[in-house]
């Protein structure tokens, strides 16, 4: 894509979001809506508007809209790319849906940039670009009956505890767990949902390549009002080629299982999970030896009052296998910061919210344990920890 088309990309997510009320408006918009949508989904600690705009769209029904507006900055320790520090816009997207009647759709446009920790930050407009494009979620859904829908399109995957875009998640960026899984995936899926019960599969594209050769599975039985445990599992069913920035090869042609359980009591959330992840040896691919990897994570949140909340996440990823050792002519295979690598990480978030407006704040800290020759951080990737701080403001509407 040109550089002329990246920045009307921008203009045109950015125009949507500032027209959006004049144009729901002219259309006889109301906000009448006493909940907050359903999607995209939002797990706190940032709460969508429980009043969002619509219009009457007709045989559609009732059309919602519903965006965010927000920015960043950064300042780091040892970048592999030589910045220190950036501001950049985190979000500029909105929403359309309904969620009424048996045919109903969902679009999420414009641009957003998706900090993750271990990763070199990419500006949001290289981010929506090199990713999923100014349309990155859109589907359509037929409910057949009050437990069992279809969804087809791009979707959010189904596997892990954190979602793609920052305004969902307890912490500005993404984790160690988070970057070894599928964030947006193309296909159809199939959910099921009945009193404690919620069951989805979906074949897909995995990690966005192109090829539908992924099965996605999620299983989850909430015991009470206050816990949940969920069980989520995802693979290739056949190898690929594709690598991009959206599609890592080693992923892609791997498989990954989650353990997730919820915890709720009053203004505190704990989510403790468990991940696996493996890819067979495949030398068509460069994959020569197989690998796998194990992780852990603990995310929570507290709500001191209506404003002021704390988030925390901390995480350990190890992997094993890959190595060729000493052997000639043979192509490691990496799931980390090379082969037999393990990392750690600590991340603590502070959130204000007040009606639409937030600001929130964030350090993190990533240590690797063993990595291979010059894949950590700093500009000869030899520094074996980085510590980033962010701040990250804007509005929900």
């Amino acid at each position: 894509m040109s550089r002329r088309f990246e920045l009307l990309a921008l203009q045109s997510a950015k125009w949507g979001i500032r027209c959006t009320a004049a144009c729901a408006a002219l259309l006889g918009a109301t906000a009448a809506f006493a909940d907050p949508l359903a999607s995209p989904g939002y797990v706190g600690p940032l709460q969508p508007a429980g009043d969002p705009l619509s219009f009457d769209g007709g045989v559609l029904g009732h059309v919602y809209m519903s965006g965010q507006l927000s920015a960043l900055g950064l300042v780091q320790s040892h970048s592999t790319d030589g910045s220190r520090g950036r501001g950049d816009l985190s979000n500029a997207q909105f929403e359309l849906q309904t969620i009424d009647g048996p045919l109903q759709f969902y679009a999420q446009a414009g641009a957003y940039s998706l900090p993750a920790l271990g990763s070199a930050y990419i500006r949001a407009r290289k981010a929506t670009d090199d990713l999923y494009g100014v349309l990155p979620v859109a589907y359509a859904k037929v409910v057949l009956n009050s437990q069992l829908s279809v969804m087809a399109g791009a979707l959010p995957t189904l596997v892990g505890a954190e979602s793609t875009f920052t305004f969902q998640n307890m912490n500005i960026q993404r984790g160690l767990l988070w970057n070894q899984e599928p964030a947006i995936s193309r296909g159809v899926q199939v959910n099921y949902s009945a009193d404690v019960v919620n069951a989805a599969v979906s074949i897909n594209d995995g990690f966005y390549s192109g090829k539908y050769n992924w099965v996605s599975g999620s299983l989850s039985y909430a015991f009470d009002t206050s816990n949940t445990v969920t069980l989520v599992g995802a693979g290739a069913l056949s190898r690929s080629h594709e690598s991009s920035a959206a599609t890592p090869l080693v992923q892609n042609n791997g498989s990954i299982f989650n353990l997730i359980y919820s915890h709720t009591q009053g203004a505190l959330t704990l989510t403790p999970y468990l991940q696996y992840s493996e890819v067979k040896r495949d030398e068509s691919l460069g994959l020569d030896r197989s690998a796998k990897a194990y992780g852990a994570a603990l995310l929570a949140k507290v709500g001191f009052d209506s404003e002021w909340s704390l988030a925390t996440r901390a995480e350990y990823l190890k992997s094993s296998g890959g190595s060729c050792g000493a052997m000639p002519d043979c192509q490691s295979t990496s799931l980390l910061f090379g082969p037999g690598s393990s990392a750690w990480s600590v991340t603590i978030t502070p959130t204000w919210q007040s009606g639409r407006l937030f600001a929130r704040g964030e350090l993190g800290y990533v240590r690797t344990v063993k990595p291979a020759a010059g894949a950590s951080f700093g500009s000869d990737g030899t520094q074996r920890g980085q510590l980033r701080a962010l701040v990250e403001a804007g509005f929900l509407f």
